[in-house]
């Protein structure tokens, strides 16, 4: 996975060094809104600082589509960092260009890309505690969530992710997670034998395990066709990421759980945040403070609606008893119990 990241990385290092031998402009589009081909970066292009300004180009990487919202909060903020910053430019790079959650989650600790959009539970295997924020039914409300991520807790987790060079820039609510699954389930009984995927974390195979299902671990960007072929059954997702991967065109059955109510996080290398000017440090915050609060005024707002929106494309949505969320909880405590 390092190798190809390091093989990607190197690549867009070698387009833009062409570019810059001629009149074509650097790969990056120019506003929060600008859209890009898969396999290209997508940043804002600000008017370039005078000659005399050593400016350090930046990396964001994330594996999400540039139709999920999650992805436009990327891009809002870095336009205005661009645009305020007086010693970095940064270009966005989502759609899983520089690799899946793995690749980018020990891209960020060896300093391969600079800034990343990315679950906390993927960092488990370094900082354990990262996980637990994952949880199924820990929070309360995402106004729990958010106090606590964007809070006192920011500082412990801080903390231990200096031992990986990482620190976390701020917290976003991603959503609620819900199930989706070729066939109905109303009861934990539906579950047994299911195949279901879910993201590269022991908390989410345990929690599967909780339900009598096979957790199948895989990356997102490969779900779509698991699904289609039917490699997996089933898959757990906030509603917008089932809508904005089209996995409504696969699957038709939604499972109101509500089993995770989902945090996500903006995580930068350490030594790239050190080595910023305090006044760009200032701005670099700014903007992902900015952009987080836009984010969760997005997601909040789309999910009043979307369940049934979806009904447009016949997929049928139901709520389970609460079997699933009786059965989860006890399974999963001994993994949060010092939380």
């Amino acid at each position: 996975m390092k190798k190809l990241l390091t093989a990607v990385l190197a690549a867009c290092m070698a387009l833009s060094l062409a570019a810059c031998g001629g009149n074509a402009n650097p790969p990056a589009n120019s506003g929060a809104n600008s859209g890009s081909g898969s396999g290209t970066p997508a940043g804002s292009n600000p008017p370039a600082p005078p000659s005399n300004t050593k400016v350090v180009e930046l990396k964001w990487g994330s594996v999400h589509p540039e139709t999920q919202v999650v992805t436009q909060m990327m891009m809002k903020a870095i336009e205005e960092i661009n645009a305020n910053a007086e010693g970095i430019h940064i270009t966005g790079y989502p759609n899983g260009v520089l690799g899946g959650s793995s690749d980018l989650v020990e891209g960020v600790q060896e300093g391969l890309v600079d800034i990343i959009t990315e679950g906390p539970a993927q960092f488990a295997a370094w900082v354990p505690k990262a996980a637990q924020v994952e949880a199924p039914y820990l929070w309360q409300s995402v106004e729990h969530m958010q106090k606590a991520l964007n809070g006192g807790y920011k500082d412990t987790l801080n903390e231990l992710f200096q031992s990986i060079n990482v620190r976390i820039m701020g917290s976003f609510y991603y959503g609620t997670r819900q199930l989706t699954a070729n066939k109905p389930v109303n009861t934990l009984d539906d579950l047994k034998g299911m195949k279901i995927r879910v993201p590269q974390s022991d908390l989410y195979v345990k929690m599967v395990e909780a339900w009598g299902a096979a957790a199948t671990p895989m990356n997102i960007n490969e779900l779509y066709m698991a699904l289609s072929t039917g490699t997996v059954d089933a898959q757990e997702n906030p509603l917008t990421t089932y809508e904005s991967y089209k996995f409504y065109e696969v699957v038709k059955n939604v499972i109101l759980t509500d089993h995770i109510i989902c945090p996500n996080m903006i995580f930068i290398n350490n030594d790239v945040w050190n080595a910023m000017s305090e006044h760009d440090q200032q701005v670099v915050q700014t903007a992902i403070d900015n952009a987080v609060k836009w984010q969760d005024e997005q997601i909040i707002a789309a999910e009043e609606t979307l369940a049934e929106d979806l009904k447009q494309y016949d997929v049928v949505v139901t709520t389970p008893d609460e079997t699933i969320r009786e059965a989860t909880i006890p399974y999963i405590k001994p993994s949060i119990e010092d939380w």
